[in-house]
């Protein structure tokens, strides 16, 4: 291999690398229209890039991701608000596609308590 080929092989594993680390940034990948999930909090993690939780609904596991680090202190979801075990409610966008278990969440509701990570974005009919 050249060192020519080389420098392109590594520019397109970097490319590929960086493109699905921000395929879930922002909201081209979620559908419009929000939805409400129901369901019991499997885990929870705080780690970068941003905090999201782990729902299983009705059988299924989803990944739910929150808002930045910073958006999910602001709403007031912080180390403690929850648990495993803990009943959820979640209001947001899910992915467009439909084999994907995944939601970006607007608000979530634990306990009775809402955690508004996108306040602005919440749709209410």
């Amino acid at each position: 291999m050249t060192r020519l080929s080389i420098i392109f092989a590594g520019a397109a594993v970097a490319a590929a690398i960086a493109g699905s680390a921000v395929a879930h940034h922002g909201w081209a990948w979620a559908e419009g229209e929000q939805t409400t999930l129901e369901g019991t909090i499997q885990s929870i993690s705080f780690a970068p890039p941003h905090p999201s939780l782990r729902v299983d609904s009705e059988g299924e596991v989803w990944q739910i991701d929150l808002g930045n680090p910073r958006q999910t202190e602001r709403s007031g979801f912080q180390e403690g608000s929850a648990k495993a075990g803990d009943r959820i409610t979640v209001l947001g966008n899910r992915s467009k596609d439909e084999n994907e278990k995944l939601m970006k969440a607007v608000r979530i509701t634990v306990t009775g308590k809402n955690f508004d990570m996108y306040p602005e974005r919440i749709q209410t009919n």
